[in-house]
């Protein structure tokens, strides 16, 4: 027999419905008939409030996204939530956890939404490229104002209780809401406002004119954001009934467009990706110490995520004036932190004293995790990892970040190779979600086991893939920017190749992307075993012959003045030339053309790495894109799109 997911008890005069679906209370058919059918219950008690709460540590999480592949199915939400905004009794939400999506919208057509510390309030339904379905885009504006409505609705922002309560969103902030919801005064009760009785909100044009403007930036693209803004302007005018039906509508027709398939499909991936440690045997091992040899711009992001993580971590390096280098990249990663309002002063503190650079190898014997991040040298990676085999104990994972070399050819020099695998950190590492976790020909299960616990520790989204060259995503890379060299020569421009790629939805196109991280690393990858001449491409040419390395150097792909790009002039010019030597027939290549020809490419190599069994997985793949490499998320990622494409 089913268990019920929503009770209704009475306790005297006070009607509680309870939502009762661990872990997160997600809103399937079934709550949602047992909720209406609890509300319409309601009726038949002498009760003075009807007070909804939660029996999980969230309210609720949102709706379960497994439904939305399948046909609406009644009773629906949002006719749930207009009966019991119509109720003739105070109503009131106690919240205590996160209230998200339809659980917020829950609370929006209570009365009073009394609320405890630790409670949010958010509808992130745009990241699944949805709109609230059930009167959040209506009711929140009437109470907290169309600026905020557009930043929790559209932006994606959510409310803490305390911003929440100054906004006017909830009612009451107090340590035991529950108890208050209770105990609160009939003469309080009768001056609560009817959800459906609320004013429209003041007149917004700049807000929405700027939050327009923002979606188009911030989600080239997508539709649900400004369809979302649309909604809220329409708070202003619209009467409620008929705002409700035309969010409805739109939430309907957005639920079945192609881009919330592929947002859900990312949704999903993330999901399974995060939760991939339970395949593996878990020995008990726990990540407390870590120490990572290198303390450049890689190691010390590295050690700052496993710090911020609650990892006590020694920053190993050469000599004393490499150690205070590395201490001065730590602090600077705290103090970024601090600046941007992301760490408090006492987490900010606490971070730092977790982190401690040192000159050595000693004192290393109670290190659980330990992580080569130094420069793409064979040799120089081997000899590092041999001395921390040496120094730390057997229980200890090793590790290495290469973001190309062979890690084969490393744990061949181990005593226990069983031990050691690639955990390969994206580019800034305390910033980017993407761990590639690298699975040798002798790592052991316990080891990769640990490395996914690991990885949700830090919160990151790990993909397992074999050993090759670049792994998956630098491997694709690479072949993504050979197709664009490939069309430079053919006649386009790389600011055409550039703003083709981000109309397309990429965050940014293959130019500009290398001249943001730097064309020496690059140029170094390329020809780091290559014993071919110089000057074969057009990126050769621009460092060898005039030493433009990016941003770093003012040039690269482009020219720029204060950091601002100004022309490609020159590259086009060595494009030309190159063609000519070559005997490279020029034309006119359309922006369309530009993108079939590079996503293609990436796609071609991408499947290869999963025919290879690199990758385990066509999501694993579309992981590593999206999380990256800036693969448009509202295309499903790299393979998603290419099923798309061919009508899989």
């Amino acid at each position: 027999m089913t268990q019920p997911k929503v009770r209704l008890d009475v306790q005297g005069r006070a009607g509680i419905v309870s939502l009762d679906a661990p872990p997160l209370n997600l809103i399937d058919r079934q709550m949602r008939a047992e909720l209406l059918a609890c509300i319409k219950g309601a009726a038949e008690h002498d009760i003075d409030r009807l007070i909804f709460t939660s029996a999980c540590r969230v309210f609720v999480a949102g709706a379960d996204a497994a439904e939305f592949v399948l046909p609406p199915e009644a009773p629906h939400l949002n006719d749930v939530l207009w009966t019991l905004s119509e109720l003739p009794i105070p109503t009131i939400a106690v919240l205590e956890g996160a209230a998200l999506g339809g659980g917020c919208e829950i609370a929006l057509a209570c009365r009073a939404r009394i609320v405890g510390p630790k409670a949010q309030l958010g509808l992130p339904e745009v990241k699944l490229g949805l709109v609230p379905g059930a009167g959040g885009t209506q009711r929140l504006p009437r109470l907290v104002g169309i600026p905020l409505a557009l930043d929790v609705i559209v932006a994606g922002k959510t409310l803490t209780a305390a911003q929440a309560y100054e906004a006017g969103a909830v009612t009451h902030l107090s340590d035991m809401p529950l108890d208050y919801a209770l105990t609160m005064p009939a003469e309080e009760l009768e001056t609560l406002v009817r959800p459906n009785a609320l004013v429209a909100p003041q007149s917004a044009p700049d807000a929405l004119d700027n939050a327009r403007k923002s979606a188009k930036r911030r989600a080239s693209g997508q539709v649900a954001p400004l369809r979302a803004v649309d909604l809220i302007a329409a708070s202003q005018s619209l009467p409620l009934p008929q705002a409700l039906v035309a969010e409805r509508e739109t939430f309907l027709t957005l639920r079945q467009s192609d881009q919330a398939r592929a947002l859900r499909h990312v949704f999903f991936a993330e999901r399974a990706a995060q939760s991939r440690a339970r395949q593996y045997p878990d020995d008990g091992r726990e990540f407390k110490t870590a120490c990572v040899v290198g303390g450049g711009n890689m190691g010390a992001a590295i050690a700052y995520t496993l710090a911020s993580a609650g990892l006590t971590v020694q920053i190993i390096e050469r000599d004393e004036a490499s150690r205070i280098q590395a201490a001065a990249n730590c602090a600077a990663l705290v103090s970024a932190g601090l600046s941007r309002g992301l760490l408090t002063e006492g987490h900010a503190n606490a971070i730092s004293a977790r982190m401690r650079p040192v000159a050595s190898y000693d004192d290393l014997g109670q290190t659980d995790l330990a992580i080569e991040a130094v420069f793409e040298n064979m040799q120089v990676k081997q000899e590092i990892l041999t001395k921390l085999e040496a120094a730390v104990p057997e229980t200890c994972v090793l590790a290495t970040n290469t973001s190309y070399l062979d890690a084969n050819e490393m744990a061949a020099r181990l005593h226990h190779p069983e031990r050691f695998l690639g955990l390969h950190f994206f580019s800034p590492a305390h910033i980017m979600k993407l761990l590639e976790v690298i699975r040798t020909d002798s790592t052991s299960q316990a080891t990769l086991g640990a490395a996914f616990r690991l990885a949700r520790k830090l919160g990151k989204i790990p993909v397992l893939s074999g050993v090759c060259e670049g792994f998956i995503g630098n491997r694709i890379l690479k072949r993504y920017r050979e197709a664009a060299e490939a069309a430079l020569l053919q006649g386009a421009a790389p600011s055409q190749i550039d703003n083709a790629l981000r109309e397309f939805g990429m965050a940014m196109g293959p130019f500009e992307a290398q001249d943001m991280s730097g064309l020496d690393i690059a140029y170094a990858n390329r020809h780091r075993d290559d014993h071919a001449p110089p000057g074969r491409t057009v990126a050769d040419r621009l460092v060898e012959d005039h030493n433009r390395l990016g941003r770093k150097t003012a040039g690269g792909w482009y020219d720029y003045v204060d950091g601002k790009p100004l022309g490609d002039a020159l590259a086009v010019k060595l494009a030309a030339e190159l063609a000519r030597e070559t005997g490279i027939a020029r034309r006119e290549l359309t922006n369309p053309d530009l993108v079939k020809s590079l996503v293609g490419a990436m796609t071609a190599e991408a499947q290869t790495i999963l025919d290879e069994g690199i990758a385990q997985s066509s999501d694993d793949i579309d992981l590593v894109m999206v999380h990256g490499y800036g693969f448009p998320r509202w295309r499903g990622g790299l393979m998603f799109h290419a099923s798309n494409l061919a009508g899989v």
